[in-house]
C-alpha cells in the first residue's frame, strides 16, 4: 500500500502543472466538446507510458552496473532540481483560456489530444524516464503498485480537470492558487531529492 500511495503522490506532483496539455483539457471542458474522449485519451496514454517506463527500467536493470546506477541517480536528482526550479519560476504565471467554440470533428479532436500528449517532451521525461527510473530498485510487485498509484492519479486529475473545468478555471487564473499548489509540490519533490541522494550515497 505504501508504494501505491508513493506512486499516487509522485504521479500527482508531476502532473500538477499548467502545461499545454492541461490547458487543452480545461478548454475542452469549458467548451463541452467530447470531454470524456479527451480525458480517456490523456489518462490511458499516461497509464501506457508509466508502465512502459517501469517495465523498461525493470528489464534493463539486470544489466546495470555501479556506474550506470550512479549516473541514473544523478540524472534523477538533476531532473528533480530542474523540476523544483521550474515550479518556483512559475509562481508568476499568467493563464488564459481559449473558450471560443468552433465546429470541430471527432477525428480532429482525437488527433489534437494525441498531439498534445505524445508530442509533449515532458510527458516522456515525467512518465517513462522519471517514474521508471525512480522505481528501478523496487521489487516487481512494488513497481506494479507504484505504477497503479501513479496511473490512478492521472485518471482522477484529467477527469476532474475536464468535468470541473468551469469551476476550476476561475481558480486556475489566480496566481495565488498555483503558488500554494507549487509550494506543496516543491515540498514533496524536495523530499524525493533527499531520498534519492541517500540512495545514491548508499552505492558509494
Amino acid at each position: 500500500m505504501e508504494f501505491f500511495i508513493l506512486g499516487f503522490l509522485t504521479g500527482l506532483s508531476l502532473i500538477l502543472v499548467i502545461g499545454a496539455q492541461n490547458i487543452f483539457v480545461i478548454e475542452q471542458g469549458l467548451k463541452k466538446q467530447l470531454i470524456l474522449l479527451v480525458c480517456l485519451i490523456c489518462s490511458f496514454s499516461d497509464l501506457l507510458l508509466i508502465f512502459f517506463g517501469i517495465f523498461l527500467f525493470h528489464f534493463f536493470h539486470q544489466y546495470f552496473n555501479l556506474f550506470v546506477e550512479l549516473t541514473l541517480n544523478i540524472l534523477l536528482i538533476l531532473f528533480l532540481i530542474h523540476f523544483v526550479y521550474s515550479k518556483i519560476r512559475s509562481f508568476k504565471t499568467n493563464i488564459n483560456f481559449n473558450t471560443e467554440i468552433k465546429e470541430i470533428s471527432k477525428i480532429k479532436i482525437i488527433f489534437k489530444t494525441l498531439g498534445f500528449t505524445y508530442l509533449n517532451a515532458h510527458v516522456y521525461s515525467d512518465t517513462v524516464f522519471f517514474l521508471g527510473n525512480f522505481s528501478k530498485n523496487f521489487l516487481l510487485e512494488e513497481k506494479i503498485y507504484f505504477g497503479i498509484g501513479a496511473s490512478i492519479a492521472s485518471f482522477i486529475f484529467f477527469f476532474v480537470l475536464g468535468y470541473l473545468s468551469k469551476y476550476l478555471s476561475k481558480y486556475a487564473k489566480r496566481k495565488n492558487t498555483w503558488k500554494y499548489i507549487n509550494i506543496l509540490v516543491i515540498s514533496f519533490m524536495s523530499f524525493l531529492v533527499i531520498y534519492i541522494i541517500k540512495e545514491t550515497l548508499y552505492f558509494l
